[in-house]
């Protein structure tokens, strides 16, 4: 493609659009501008988080009810993109609003007239003739509000140049895209950062001598059904990165008024990609089974600590608010430690939130708890060794007991889930979580998630692996999109033909006794004082745990000399080997006895020749692990 302009532009606009989290301003557009600007000197780039704008003006409880589901948020400008479909969409956005306490009187004809109100307003106060460029970042959830508005503004300017990128728009999901939907001129495949600051150069060559179609990273709509492996165009080196410029979204959430006005949460990244799925390259999967979130990255990036402490200070001095969550999909190993001790060192009151591995050590986890990480999401999926094999986690159930047991030590918001209905899991992976899960009720409940094939994953690129006979999109879309589109693309949520009846019926008993398992640990924590369900104190040469009950009053257990050592020592989790040698002065057959009577007492938990002390110290700090 060669575009014949006769003047350069000097402005462009990134949108984000419904349905992300509203309290927190988009990453995406917001990095994408700091480096258009630093790259662009003299180029003017504006950035509507307009989801914002929608959230005020539905409401922000009811809008984020309707954010936490990706097929709710779907129809909403489903409606609005295919009137002649309204009634099967909202019959579909009722079905999936049931249960929901915030939707449970919502008309469904109210909010997509408000949405359109509001919708329409911002398309026809904006100048599109100024603007050399338009970028939609298209994430979970955006895809038809992102389809709606680049519809409407290529109707009032059709020459205006459109360019899509984003997770739901990589690899397989560009196929057919530009037939079905013939508004977009262009793709980023992957991270924006390159591709869009070499497109932008091509745009504003006056002399017309660049081709676009020579632009690593872009997909074309003359070279989308060609190409057999869309290539990616990325940073090799994030220090070239700005933090990201959230300066839009705040001018919005001010023009709102005090009445509206909150603190949001800044978003920012550490590294790009999964050193999980790095490590993994000679294995027969990359990375987790289940996993499609590195599909726009190639390898993994991380910053330094120092840059990344440095922008935590500036983004916080700049906006005024405390609160940051690092989007990695998996903050770094190797440099953790040293990034939360000096962040530390800005004596700044931060909240932050990570996702990690189950096997990042106490040490780590004490060092961010230290640094402000009041919430962590981690990888856990499974409370079955056997399960996790499959899920190709590299962690085993004491693994994921151990890190749980050390966040509530140390108080940290443990927000991981647990995974039911994986295709190829059987009676022996269910047994083995029923039975693990006898030993976790001292700890914040996970939430259970049904497994849902993502496009891209390893699962889908190897269905007779998992037991899966057919794969193709899900249903839902059905619901959602005219039949010539759901046929014509491969969406991000797929679904599959093999054993998920089976499935369903499997894992009801794991469903009920997660359902136990939040309902116990929520009564037992009704207490102001919230103390922990299962703990100790120290007595130096004794040691006395306590044991709360639903139905009962606490039970209490002392342990003295050696018992005490013991379960000390076994705060993380040790071999019989290990602890046979250390305690070398008592018989083994006087140790093990005592393991099997603390395993029977639900004090400590056994996997295979490995034991691990599930009380937890009532005075965290003194507690040397």
């Amino acid at each position: 493609m060669k575009l014949n302009k006769t003047t350069p532009f000097q402005k462009v606009v990134l949108i984000s659009l419904p349905w992300p989290l509203y309290n927190r301003p988009s990453i995406q557009i917001g990095t994408l501008k700091a480096h258009l600007i630093k790259k662009f000197p003299g180029l003017k780039v504006d950035a509507h988080h307009f989801y914002l704008k929608v959230a005020e003006t539905v409401g922000y409880r009811r809008y984020q009810a309707i954010s936490e589901r990706t097929w709710l948020a779907e129809t909403v400008y489903a409606a609005l993109l295919y009137p002649e479909s309204l009634e099967s969409i909202k019959k579909a956005f009722y079905k999936m609003a049931k249960g929901k306490t915030l939707l449970r009187d919502i008309s469904f004809d109210s909010l997509t007239r408000q949405v359109q109100e509001v919708s329409e307003k911002f398309i026809q106060s904006v100048d599109w003739r100024g603007y050399g460029l338009v970028g939609f970042s298209i994430c979970l959830c955006q895809l038809t509000a992102s389809i709606y508005f680049i519809k409407k503004i290529k109707e009032r300017f059709p020459t205006l140049f459109i360019i899509v990128g984003g997770s739901m728009f990589t690899g397989e999901a560009t196929r057919n895209i530009f037939n079905v939907f013939p508004e977009i001129d262009v793709i980023v495949n992957g991270e924006g950062e390159i591709p869009l600051s070499r497109l932008v150069s091509c745009l504003t060559d006056i002399e017309g001598k660049k081709i676009i179609s020579s632009v690593k990273g872009i997909v074309m709509p003359e070279a989308a059904e060609k190409e057999s492996r869309i290539s990616f165009n990325q940073m090799k080196d994030l220090s070239n990165l700005s933090p990201p410029d959230y300066s839009d979204y705040f001018e919005l959430l001010t023009s709102l008024g005090p009445e509206k006005n909150f603190f949001p949460t800044l978003p920012m990244e550490i590294s790009r990609g999964c050193w999980w799925q790095s490590k993994n390259k000679g294995r027969k999967f990359k990375g987790c089974a289940f996993c499609n979130l590195n599909l726009q990255w190639d390898g993994y990036r991380t910053k330094q600590p120092e840059q990344v402490v440095s922008e935590i200070d500036d983004l916080t001095s700049t906006y005024k608010t405390l609160s940051v969550a690092f989007t990695d999909n998996l903050l770094p190993l190797k440099t953790s430690r040293s990034i939360f001790k000096q962040i530390k060192t800005l004596k700044k009151d931060v909240r932050l939130f990570g996702e990690i591995r189950a096997t990042t050590p106490v040490r780590d986890l004490r060092e961010m708890h230290a640094a402000g990480m009041q919430e962590v999401q981690i990888g856990i999926e499974a409370l079955s060794t056997r399960l996790l094999k499959k899920l190709n986690k590299g962690t085993t159930a004491i693994q994921n007991i151990e890190i749980m047991k050390h966040c509530e030590m140390l108080g940290i918001q443990n927000s991981s889930n647990l995974i039911v209905h994986f295709p190829g899991s059987d009676e022996e992976d269910v047994a083995e979580t029923l039975q693990n899960l006898e030993f976790t009720f001292s700890f914040r409940p996970l939430r259970m998630v049904q497994f849902w094939l993502g496009l891209g994953s390893p699962v889908w690129q190897n269905p007779e692996n998992f037991g899966i006979k057919a794969v193709f999109n899900h249903g839902n879309y059905v619901g959602i999109f005219p039949p010539n589109v759901v046929e014509s693309m491969q969406f991000t949520i797929q679904a599959y033909r093999g054993d998920l009846g089976y499935q369903k019926r499997l894992w009801q008993s794991v469903k009920k006794k997660l359902n136990e398992w939040e309902k116990a640990y929520a009564k037992l924590h009704q207490d102001p004082k919230h103390e922990n369900i299962l703990s100790f104190r120290d007595g130096r040469s004794f040691l006395i745990i306590r044991q709360r009950r639903l139905d009962g009053e606490p039970l209490t257990h002392r342990l003295e000399g050696t018992s005490r050592a013991i379960y000390l020592f076994c705060q993380k989790n040790r071999a019989l080997k290990r602890i046979i040698n250390r305690f070398s002065s008592i018989a083994s057959d006087r140790i093990e006895p005592f393991l099997k009577m603390m395993v029977d007492k639900k004090l400590m938990f056994r996997e295979n020749d490995r034991y691990l002390s599930l009380a937890v110290p009532e005075r965290p700090n003194t507690l040397k692990i």
